[in-house]
């Protein structure tokens, strides 16, 4: 008797352990974490972009799980293996600031942004409704300020431009609509340390933009304000994006300006300062941040009929804001934490 209950026993045992090895080994196989290999000229932004990841949702979990294998200022590094974020897993970090978006299937295509990224999926309902205006600082026969890299020269049209463009990029994502009023059909985004200065740009829809200072700031302020009448009744912003051009000793941080009869426009600037300060804390924890909300009697924030707010980037003449200013994934940072600050401002400064 005991012999052969002995024998079902173990018959019992071995038939349980080819269970388990059928049905849950795969399981365990199914939830490895996924390890792509980063290509030459790769940032995090692309690499995740490729992989059918949103940056906005996944950059910062992708930070966290690669620090090590991560070159320089998060760099990737050619020919090394990473690991994608699980997207079982909810994100740290959702597009919304408060719940993880799904999608809503939609795809939109414009060729603006550029072949690699002209097409757009519509992660969420987050923004609609609401129309934004940017503005990239200066373009056309003004480059703005100019500094040096590595012996190039960067020119704050191009790298403004390129944050602008980013920026659209995730608010079209969150179901905004969205005009680029400075814009240049050739420089979609653009994942280079160095971006090529051109004078082609023009302003919304399709004018030529005019050497004389005024005559500019007139221009586009009329193509904002046009707009704005179109779209009479909705909630509307202008943002303005700008580098600095200060001494080579000052170091600045990102900083807002906003009209002073705006209340509205200080409290947007303000939930903006304070998202960037709360992101920097997250991902530099002893970094500091020290950018500052103003007034200023600045044209264009004088004279859009949108409340409008006016964005420096840091210093085009400080070694250490270019360098931060012409990595890829940091201009796409910036436009990821400036997009969530515009969703804060959505919901609570209407």
């Amino acid at each position: 008797m005991f012999g052969l209950n002995l024998h079902i026993k173990s018959v019992t045992i071995i038939i349980l352990v080819l269970f388990l090895a059928i049905f849950l080994l795969p399981l365990n196989s199914f939830s490895q974490t996924k390890e792509v290999v980063a290509l030459k000229g790769d940032g995090i932004y692309r690499l995740l972009t490729r992989h059918g990841l949103s940056s906005a949702e996944y950059m910062d979990d992708f930070i966290t799980l690669n620090k090590t294998n991560l070159g320089k200022n998060n760099t990737l590094l050619a020919g090394v293996k990473y690991k994608l974020p699980d997207t079982a897993k909810l994100p740290t970090t959702p597009a919304s600031g408060s719940t993880p978006s799904k999608g809503t299937g939609k795809m939109v295509h414009y060729d603006i942004f550029g072949s690699e990224y002209a097409d757009i999926e519509i992660l969420s309902n987050n923004l609609k409704g609401a129309v934004y205006y940017l503005v990239g600082g200066h373009g056309g026969p003004d480059p703005g300020a100019v500094g040096k890299y590595n012996g190039n020269l960067v020119c704050e049209d191009e790298y403004a431009y390129d944050v602008t463009l980013r920026l659209a990029r995730r608010l079209i994502e969150e179901g905004a609509t969205v005009y680029m009023i400075t814009r240049d059909k050739n420089d979609g985004i653009r994942d280079a340390v160095t971006l090529k200065a051109d004078k082609d740009e023009v302003c919304y829809p399709n004018l030529t933009i005019p050497l004389n200072h005024t005559r500019r700031l007139r221009q586009r302020t009329d193509a904002v304000n046009s707009l704005y009448k179109k779209h009479k009744g909705a909630f509307q912003r202008m943002i303005a994006v700008h580098v600095d051009s200060r001494s080579k000793g000052e170091n600045i941080d990102i900083f807002f300006y906003h009209d002073k009869r705006s209340e509205t426009g200080e409290k947007a600037c303000k939930i903006l300062r304070d998202t960037i300060e709360k992101k920097y804390h997250e991902v530099q924890p002893n970094r500091g941040y020290t950018g500052t909300v103003s007034t200023r009697p600045l044209y264009v924030v004088k004279n859009t009929w949108p409340t409008a707010v006016f964005i420096e980037l840091g210093n085009m003449n400080h070694e250490r804001d270019v360098k931060r200013l012409v990595i890829p994934d940091n201009r796409q940072a910036v436009a990821n934490w400036l997009a969530l600050g515009l969703i804060k401002d959505f919901s609570t400064n209407k």
